[in-house]
């Protein structure tokens, strides 16, 4: 794997773990706080960033069976962090979330996550 693809996957692993404290704190306590807007923002800007790396990184085109799975992740985490943004700038911090946003906290951040992994197994395969 060359540095580039490297990179990308530290970047990528670091979003993970932001992106699961985030989604962990809004899962248990079922509201929006500061910690919880600090590590969604961070895992997508991680996100996007490790996805660049990886885009020029990679010999193939961008738009493989994996490159298009991780760019609907990749959307999915980015309208899961707008929506949070929205609820809190018209809510205020330590709302309770309604039932909507937290079931599609969960999917979002699971399909995100099936997409890492299915990185990680394609990475080791090749």
């Amino acid at each position: 794997m060359n540095d580039l693809l490297v990179t990308g996957s530290v970047i990528v692993t670091l979003a993970l773990i932001a992106y699961s404290i985030g989604i962990r704190i809004e899962q248990k306590w079922k509201l929006l706080n500061n910690k919880v807007i600090i590590f969604l923002t961070t895992g997508l800007i991680l996100d996007i960033t490790a996805t660049c790396f990886m885009i020029i990184g990679s010999g193939n085109s961008p738009f493989t069976v994996h490159g298009v799975l991780g760019y609907s992740a990749l959307l999915a985490m980015f309208i899961e962090t707008i929506l949070v943004w929205r609820y809190v700038l018209n809510h205020g911090l330590h709302q309770q979330v309604t039932q909507r946003l937290h079931l599609y906290s969960r999917y979002a951040y699971l399909w995100w996550v099936v997409v890492y992994f299915s990185g990680g197994i394609i990475a080791m395969v090749r």
